[in-house]
């Protein structure tokens, strides 16, 4: 391969890996598994999914990532490494050309950090970054390069980013750090309570997946969950309903419609008129969950959808991005640029 050009959506949940010419080639988990004894990696990606849960204590199954940064550097470079050299096959000697998304609001030493365990990783130096919110926007198609305002709500594992988007650059922004793994957590704490059953958040994001909803269904619907009775130690099957799952969530949910509502709060009006005009677009995997969309509606009063391949965008707006570097860092603010020395 001669130069490839590659974008990475470096998830809480997943990785993504967009190659310009291919679209998306790699959707994995963002799971490593580790040997405690020597610290080397077992498995990366679905097959140390695979084993949560269910490894000896000298296998230590992580996520690297948490809440959309780095948590565990060493660990997150080599799954990188893993990521890229697959990408990149055995025979490549050029290092490819990589952008990789970082959430809007993290420190500048997060953005450091997300750049060198990129470059160790495999990818040519320097390694570009983007903020998530433009990535995703880019990648939903939008047309962020036009001076009006496009408002994009991007909810992925670690945390939910709306923005407001004009001219590749970010106007108004919100991040809360409730998504996909909040909504997980809040539907374990509610089987807990509500049944006495303990169940782990692989099981709570099957049911999410599963039967989950933000709005009550008109037919409502149930799953069978098996976890460890609370009281008697034992194994115990039950049936949740939507309805269950959609009580779990509001708490989460609310923290999600608060952040959008912040970020229209402090939109200048010109910006404003063009979201009521346009909508409101969400994006990222936790835009999957049924009737979000609506919910968002119900709640902002400006029509809200859900945008094609909605977990794909972040990877593919980041590709596409490596197209338009200049007119991405024209847009970036001076101190603490997001696009770091092309």
């Amino acid at each position: 391969m001669f130069g490839k050009r590659i974008g990475v959506d470096l998830g809480t949940a997943n990785v993504l890996v967009y190659v310009k010419g291919r679209g998306i080639v790699i959707a994995e988990p963002a799971v490593v598994a580790v040997a405690q004894r020597d610290n080397s990696i077992v498995a990366v990606g679905t097959a140390a999914r695979d084993m949560l849960g269910r490894t000896p204590g000298a296998i230590q199954v992580i996520r690297p990532m948490r809440e959309g940064v780095i948590a565990d550097y060493v660990t997150t470079e080599a799954m990188l490494r893993y990521f890229i050299s697959k990408v990149l096959g055995r025979m490549s000697l050029i290092k490819p050309e990589v952008m990789i998304c970082v959430p809007a609001g993290v420190t500048g030493v997060e953005q450091r950090a997300v750049q060198d365990a990129a470059e160790a990783a495999g990818g040519r130096r320097p390694a570009h970054i983007i903020p998530e919110p433009l990535a995703a926007a880019i990648g939903a198609r939008i047309p962020v390069g036009i001076p009006q305002g496009h408002m994009i709500v991007d909810a992925g594992g670690g945390r939910t980013e709306a923005a407001i988007i004009s001219m590749y650059g970010i106007v108004v922004t919100e991040s809360v750090r409730v998504a996909g793994d909040r909504l997980d957590d809040a539907i374990v704490g509610y089987v807990k309570r509500r049944h006495n059953l303990i169940i782990g958040d692989r099981t709570a994001e099957e049911l999410k997946i599963a039967i989950g909803s933000a709005l009550p269904l008109e037919e409502e619907l149930t799953y069978q969950v098996r976890g460890r009775d609370q009281i008697s130690g034992l194994p115990r099957t039950i049936t949740v309903t939507s309805t269950d799952v959609t009580q779990a969530i509001q708490d989460s949910l609310a923290a999600i419609i608060g952040a959008i509502r912040s970020v229209l709060e402090r939109t200048p009006p010109e910006l404003a008129s063009d979201v009521v005009d346009r909508g409101i677009v969400l994006a990222g995997g936790t835009a999957l969950l049924r009737g979000l969309d609506r919910l968002v509606t119900q709640e902002i009063g400006i029509s809200c959808y859900v945008a094609d391949n909605p977990m794909e965008c972040v990877a593919m707006g980041a590709g596409i991005a490596l197209d338009h570097l200049d007119l991405i860092k024209r847009a970036q603010p001076a101190e603490g640029e997001w696009l770091v020395s092309f």
